[in-house]
């Protein structure tokens, strides 16, 4: 299975490099995380197609088979720009089984740029630098938890962190937080995905520190650090196209060019 969406193909090759297996059957690939089996979308289908009238319980089935032991369901769809771009034309299409089954729609803007500016309003006043002690990395867990609140699983943030930085001890990224009297406000991760790509990572910043301008200039800091350290030709970000952040991105000189869809039904207690 040959992947087109830019944001499905940049994903997958993340998860490989952190240590995710890939199996191709054909008219979908499984993509599962075996050291973070929590993480929704490091274990999930990726279809080729858009799923047809009639066939959402195919698509349930083969993923409880692929993953037996999940408590969640995510089902990645790897869409043609032909696809409608009406957002009620998507709910039609959603197949009855996805929605009996309690699955929630996904549907994410692919931004692309060549060059990232600065944003308008940099922050001139945080210390920008890469994470690189223990007490940077367990900082950035407590940071995820403090953006995601107490529901979100402490050993599945523990895991994501030590799989990013794993990463960067690799060469093949870095891992950029925004401190202010040495405690991380904001992070992200940009890595080399491959093809001149450089993917974003989980843009994150304390709930108490946001419309600081903090965001924004460490995608403009890490964009620096992707032309000059990893030669990307293209950045590419993944953002929810109602989230307020889309527009921080956009300022630094990001394109929408695809959209992203999914479905996903989170672990059931």
């Amino acid at each position: 299975m040959r992947v087109t969406s830019l944001g499905f193909r940049t994903d997958v090759a993340l998860r490989v490099l952190e240590g995710a297996e890939v199996a191709d059957r054909g008219d979908y690939l499984v993509v599962c995380s075996p050291g973070n089996p929590d993480y929704w979308w490091g274990n999930f289908l990726l279809l080729a197609a858009w799923p047809g009238p009639g066939t959402g319980n195919r698509w349930l089935a083969r993923f409880a088979a692929e993953f037996p032991l999940a408590r969640h369901i995510a089902l990645g769809v790897d869409t043609d720009p032909s696809h409608p771009t009406s957002r009620d034309e998507d709910d039609r299409l959603v197949p009855a089984e996805f929605v009996a089954a309690g699955l929630e729609s996904q549907r994410d803007t692919v931004l692309t740029c060549a060059a990232v500016g600065p944003p308008p309003y940099p922050n001139a006043e945080a210390e920008i630098r890469r994470l690189e002690s223990d007490a940077d990395w367990q900082q950035s867990t407590d940071l995820g938890l403090r953006c995601f609140g107490p529901g979100e699983p402490g050993d599945y943030l523990e895991r994501r962190a030590a799989a990013r930085r794993r990463l960067t001890q690799a060469g093949r990224g870095a891992w950029f937080g925004a401190f202010a009297g040495g405690r991380l406000l904001a992070q992200l991760g940009l890595f080399d995905a491959g093809d001149g790509y450089a993917r974003y990572q989980h843009v994150e910043t304390d709930p108490k520190a946001r419309r600081q301008g903090l965001a924004g200039t460490l995608v403009w800091h890490a964009g620096r650090y992707g032309r000059e350290a990893l030669g990307a030709g293209t950045f590419v970000i993944v953002a929810d196209p109602a989230d307020v952040a889309v527009r921080v991105y956009r300022a630094c000189g990001f394109a929408d060019t695809q959209r992203q869809f999914g479905f996903e039904r989170p672990a059931e207690d």
